[in-house]
């Protein structure tokens, strides 16, 4: 996932919010007695979900109120529970290890291909079939098939989108909540599966996606 590979970029990195500065949770395994920014994810995420139940505020240090609520999920979900939050566990917790320029690279080789509604190929896609389909193919990741399941299941909030970040909107006039997701290239635009142009890249100030937008998540 996202890198910051120079001095230059980690100290504006620091400036931002946990959530903007430290998207790679799940680059690395956390351990009990680890004191490390992407433990505050963690336990945000576990929180999310109904596993991190600690009333205070969430920290860096992976204690026994983060190793208990590991543990849990990883019970509920199947997994090993030894409290040990590694790949396995961040997969099952909606966040992977996902290369975000091959991934955005091979999104744009399907330009042009039709919109069709339940379509998961390049015979013809609707919105979450695109990103079901491009994230199967480029890494191997199968993620949730409808919209409201990527927004709820999968991912990180994040206050901005960095690329290859899901993007979401409501097309419904409120009367769903999320009903469209596209993915963010960059540059203020996101590629995404139109229903009146296909898969097409898009700005998002755009008049009719601006208004509509409901938030990020970085996988």
């Amino acid at each position: 996932m996202k890198k910051w590979i120079a001095s230059a970029a980690v100290a504006s990195a620091m400036m931002l919010t946990p959530l903007q500065a430290f998207a790679n949770i799940g680059d690395q395994t956390l351990r009990p007695g680890m004191t490390n920014n992407d433990v505050k994810q963690l336990q945000q995420l576990l929180k999310t979900k109904g596993y991190f139940t600690y009333s205070g505020s969430l920290t860096t240090y992976y204690g026994t109120y983060s190793t208990s609520a590991v543990k849990k999920f990883q019970k509920a979900k199947g997994l090993t529970a030894d409290g040990i939050a590694g790949r396995g566990t961040f997969n099952a917790l909606g966040v992977y290890n996902v290369n975000n320029t091959s991934m955005i690279n091979y999104a744009k080789t399907l330009m042009g291909k039709p919109y069709k509604w339940g379509g998961t190929t390049p015979a013809g896609f609707d919105c979450s079939g695109f990103i079901y389909y491009v994230f199967q193919k480029s890494q191997g990741i199968t993620l949730p098939r409808t919209t409201s399941l990527l927004y709820s299941n999968t991912g990180l909030k994040v206050s901005s989108p960095s690329k290859g970040d899901l993007v979401f909107f409501d097309t419904s006039s409120g009367r769903t909540g999320v009903s469209h997701v596209g993915i963010y290239i960059g540059n203020g635009q996101f590629i995404q599966a139109s229903t009146s142009k296909g898969v097409t890249i898009t700005d998002m100030d755009n008049s009719y996606w601006k208004p509509r937008y409901l938030g990020a998540k970085t996988l």
